[in-house]
């Protein structure tokens, strides 16, 4: 063997956190672990992780230090900021009320990205390529990936964890179904004088929801999904006036802000690969499924998707990437996935829609999950712990 081709068991392309988590995984279940990544672009994002993946992290050993820079969500709000006829009543849940201490735990992903790459750093069957993967090769018995730089990796199986334009999915030959929206997100980290109580607010408006998640100290996080000409309008202000319009969509219920300087911007799509796995190569986060900013579903899947790979691939310990074996993620994964994509697309349908029925049974639906304790609780728990999809790490089990 050359010095410039490297075989590993399983291969993983991407360094987020999808990538990081795949890779973690896949090295705690005792395989050999080739990660092709370069470090991610800093971004002012943030994730608020839900319960079940704060429990595959901390299982993983990287929760320790992440947990110090995270914010815990004990309450979520959701009040009607639409001005139409039929209006939702205004809902809270707390995480109390099904034995959580928190839904989910907020973090900016670079914090999130550096814990899981030192956690990375200290696994002696996890080899990190700082490079970007040029080509994947499928074979019947291995895949080959050739870096940018010339570098050789041949492996069992080819994670792809490489994102909404993947390599991965293109060689594999998987298509992507997708629903585009009418909608921009742009995101923010502000100060605020006034306590978020650990509480997320969620205002849904008639372009979209704009919504408040805490960080640590008298901080948070701010997603504005808005019109394409209203996401222009945003783009365009700066200093006071993008703090005082952020204060006025937020109701003042932060007391005066202060947004940080940069903002992200995302034009808002739903997608979905037709197969979650073929020849060698299985799809985990965005390079399987990208969904827009409501609920906290994008990142928590990608993790499950991660999660749930590992461990189907310690039982086919010799071949991790026969054919079995990714037929079998596929399956597993389809439901978790297809279902949530279905919840969100609803939903987001539903605050665009001007047809009163639909705005009626909007608010028939948030009233009944105020008012039936059993009904509340069991949404409560299926949104944070999904029974049907609950990897072992998600259940803080380990691999090994």
């Amino acid at each position: 063997m050359g010095s410039s081709e490297l075989t590993a068991d399983v291969v993983v392309i991407g360094g987020g956190p999808s990538g990081l988590v795949a890779g973690l995984a896949f090295a705690s279940a005792g395989f050999d672990v080739a990660l092709i990544a370069r470090t991610a672009p800093a971004d002012n994002r943030t994730t608020a992780l839900l319960a079940s993946s704060v429990a595959a992290l901390d299982t993983l050993g990287a929760w320790a230090e992440a947990r110090e820079h995270a914010a815990p969500l004990v309450g979520l709000r959701i009040v009607d900021a639409t001005q139409r006829l039929w209006r939702a009543p205004e809902a809270l849940f707390d995480a109390h009320e099904i034995g959580l201490d928190a839904f989910a735990w907020n973090i900016e992903n670079r914090r999130l990205i550096a814990a899981l790459e030192r956690r990375a750093e200290a696994m002696p069957n996890l080899h990190r390529l700082t490079d970007d993967a040029a080509t994947v090769e499928p074979h019947d018995d291995s895949v080959i990936v050739r870096t940018a730089s010339g570098q050789t990796v041949v492996a069992k199986l080819a994670v792809g964890a490489d994102g909404k334009n993947s390599l991965c999915r293109t060689a594999a030959g998987i298509e992507v179904q997708s629903r585009a929206y009418p909608q921009i997100a742009l995101t923010y980290n502000v100060s605020h004088s006034r306590p978020h109580r650990d509480i997320s607010t969620e205002f849904h408006t008639e372009h979209g929801p704009f919504t408040t998640v805490p960080l640590p100290g008298n901080r948070s996080s701010i997603v504005c999904v808005v019109s394409e000409a209203d996401a222009d309008h945003l783009k365009s202000l700066s200093g006071d006036r993008l703090d005082r319009e952020l204060e006025r969509r937020s109701h003042s219920i932060l007391g005066k802000i202060n947004a940080d300087a940069g903002h992200g911007a995302f034009a808002l799509a739903m997608e979905s690969a037709r197969r979650f796995a073929s020849d060698r190569i299985a799809l985990v986060g965005e390079a399987a499924h990208r969904f827009a900013p409501i609920g906290a579903q994008g990142l928590n899947l990608g993790l499950r998707d991660a999660a749930a790979l590992a461990e189907i691939a310690a039982d086919y310990r010799d071949d991790p990437g026969q054919p079995h074996a990714l037929e079998r993620y596929d399956r597993e994964r389809h439901a978790d996935v297809m279902s949530r994509t279905i919840a969100v697309d609803l939903l987001n349908r539903s605050l665009l829609s001007d047809f009163l029925p639909i705005q009626g049974l909007r608010g028939i639906g948030l009233h009944l999950l105020n008012t039936v304790g059993p009904l509340r609780r069991a949404m409560m728990r299926e949104g944070v712990m999904p029974r049907a999809a609950q990897p072992r790490l998600m259940r803080g089990e380990a691999l090994s």
